[in-house]
């Protein structure tokens, strides 16, 4: 039997399926979530060896959007209620704006991302997803970037946001839209690679 039956199997893919091999991923989205926010990074965090789950306070499935338009339902691997943070290395949070303002409502969720920033965990958060961090009150004193709409509301919760396709700050990787996503992805791994006080330097 699996010792990670709710794992997606890694896809090894040339030199890099190794890289992440033994770190197991947590996605956090419901429905709402922009599609290629989520199986992109996916897809390429898998292909360096990590394993993911998809994390949500749904069951069964989410919707997720292309843009305003409807895209693929993809399968729940957990339920946040039974998702413990010490067992994953990482955190992905897409976007979608739909996604975050939903997930940022569910208590659960908010004390599962506060546990991961206070462990001082790598997180990737690209597009509207830094709301769910915003409820969470843990950007203080973060350099940031996200979606521009929500440059307000991460000044205003105490982080400096710059305009850059990525942001990399003490283990934290922010991005701003899909078109980033080559970069949000290649800084994550990078994060994911560094021991953790090299990180929090």
């Amino acid at each position: 039997m699996e010792q990670h039956p709710t794992t997606r199997e890694t896809k090894e893919s040339g030199g890099e399926g190794k890289k992440l091999h033994g770190k197991t991923v947590a996605i956090l989205a419901t429905d709402g979530v922009e599609q290629v926010e989520l199986t992109e990074p996916r897809n390429a965090l898998e292909r360096a060896g990590a394993k993911t789950v998809l994390v949500s306070p749904k069951a069964g499935k989410i919707q997720a959007f292309r843009h305003f338009d409807r895209g693929e339902t993809l399968d729940v691997d957990l339920q946040i209620e039974q998702a413990d943070p010490k067992a994953f290395d990482a955190l992905l949070l897409p976007g979608g704006a739909l996604n975050p303002d939903q997930l940022r409502m569910v208590p659960e969720v908010v004390e599962f991302v506060r546990a991961f920033a206070v462990s001082g965990k790598p997180i990737g958060a690209i597009c509207h997803a830094a709301w769910t961090l915003v409820e969470a009150d843990v950007v203080r004193g973060k350099t940031m970037t996200s979606w521009p709409s929500l440059r307000k509301d991460l000044e205003n919760a105490g982080a400096t946001w710059v305009d850059r396709e990525v942001v990399v700050d003490k283990g934290w990787v922010t991005s701003r839209k899909p078109a980033d996503i080559p970069a949000f992805v290649g800084k994550l791994i990078e994060e994911m690679t560094e021991p953790q006080h090299a990180r929090a330097h």
